[in-house]
């Protein structure tokens, strides 16, 4: 935990945080820190800063918090997911939002179980729950927005071509394509698709709706190492 991210409820008064649970579990297992300590900290969704640590018991913290900075800049990049299997998509979740992706679309695919798409990791609990994990790793305070597609076709055909308007899209596949672009300009819809890859009807489907094929070579690579592997890549 590289941050404190806190919420509104957190605050006691204008400058004044108290907090109890996993992240004051967390300051003193793992910061072992005192009172007169500091900490970064940052408000979800606002601005960063540090809090200096008043009260220290193993019952709860009280910090004193100044909020000056900006969260650093998001990228320009929203990714359409294949639905992982729930362990995979805990991980890529968290590695999305550290890496700065504000738009995280999970959709079907043929090769999608459709047992997933009843995993309670898809709950709006769950998924904040990583995406906090995810900020705190980073140093970062704003959400990333999840959107749930259950149905393929009307989802590529209806409003992918609204959301990719005015910008590049692309589709990781290991056959045909290009190699990966290396540091972009453009604002890139990027779509990874599931274990074995998207069938040739689903590619076709959104090579239909803009996007273009590229590959980072033969090897078949597990979804979170593809997440993080083209993300660095396209914006290094």
């Amino acid at each position: 935990m590289n941050l404190l991210l806190l919420t509104p409820d957190d605050f006691v008064s204008d400058s004044l945080v108290k907090l109890q649970g996993r992240q004051l579990q967390h300051v003193l297992s793992v910061h072992q820190a005192k009172e007169g300590d500091t900490l970064r900290v940052g408000l979800v969704n606002s601005l960063m800063g540090e809090g200096i640590i008043t009260a220290l018991s193993t019952d709860a913290m009280e910090m004193d918090v100044t909020l000056t900075e900006q969260p650093p800049a998001a990228l320009p990049l929203t990714v359409l997911l294949a639905l992982p299997r729930p362990k995979m998509l805990k991980r890529s979740l968290q590695h999305l939002t550290a890496l700065g992706v504000k738009r995280i679309v999970l959709m079907n695919s043929y090769r999608v179980e459709k047992s997933f798409w009843q995993s309670p990791w898809l709950s709006e609990e769950k998924v904040h729950e990583q995406l906090v994990l995810g900020l705190e790793q980073a140093r970062d305070t704003v959400l990333p927005e999840v959107i749930q597609e259950k149905r393929f076709k009307p989802f590529v055909e209806d409003r992918l071509p609204g959301m990719v308007a005015g910008k590049r899209g692309m589709v990781a596949h290991p056959v045909g394509g290009i190699s990966c672009p290396h540091q972009v300009s453009d604002e890139v819809v990027l779509a990874i698709g599931p274990e074995g890859g998207f069938i040739p009807y689903e590619v076709e489907k959104l090579e239909e709706a803009g996007f273009e094929r590229i590959h980072l070579g033969s090897r078949i690579l597990r979804v979170e190492t593809a997440v993080t592997a083209i993300t660095s890549k396209l914006y290094d």
